[in-house]
This record gives structure tokens, C-alpha cells and sequence, in this order.
């Protein structure tokens, strides 16, 4: 398998996680049941499911104005978008990864 291959699959596995996650987390919020810790849902962000966060946010209408879980999550996505944006020109101008 190559390498893009295998991101685009962790990808397509990381995502539908973390919007279950997101999902799971506000059904047991409107239920007082046991909840998941916000270190594991920006964890889940972090390591690829940014894109799934911030849809499961709007769909589920969860943490949307919980501080400072929105600005950590927001933080997590501008260093992703950063990263992303600088291996795109290394790779544009030339540089082998």
C-alpha cells in the first residue's frame, strides 16, 4: 500500500470515529451519564479527525461555547492547516519528503 493510500485510509477511519465520539459525548451530556474527557476528544482532533470535530460541533451543537475546549480545537487546526500549507511548498518547490 503506498503511503498516500495509507493516510487517506487512517483518514477515513480516524473521522467517522471522532464524529461518533463527538456524538456519543453529547448524547451522555443531555443523559447526566459518563462522559468522555475533553483531552480524548482534541486528542481524537489532533491526530486527524480535526475536519469530523468541527462538523460533529455543528451538528451536535456540542462545545460550541464551552472556553477554552473551542480556542484549543481552533489551535489544533490552524498547526494542521500550517503543517499541511508548508509540506504542499516543500513539496512544490521541489524537495523530496
Amino acid at each position: 500500500m503506498t503511503e498516500a493510500l495509507t493516510g487517506i485510509v487512517y483518514l477515513a477511519v480516524i473521522n467517522p470515529m471522532t464524529f461518533a465520539a463527538f456524538g456519543w459525548d453529547k448524547r451522555q451530556a443531555r443523559r447526566d451519564g459518563q462522559r468522555m474527557s475533553e483531552s480524548y476528544l482534541l486528542s481524537l482532533s489532533f491526530f486527524g479527525g480535526s475536519p469530523a470535530a468541527k462538523f460533529a460541533q455543528k451538528r451536535f451543537r456540542h462545545k460550541t461555547r464551552k472556553q477554552p475546549f473551542g480556542m484549543q480545537l481552533n489551535a489544533i487546526i490552524a498547526i494542521q492547516v500550517a503543517g499541511l500549507s508548508a509540506g504542499l511548498v516543500w513539496l512544490l518547490m521541489g524537495r523530496p519528503l
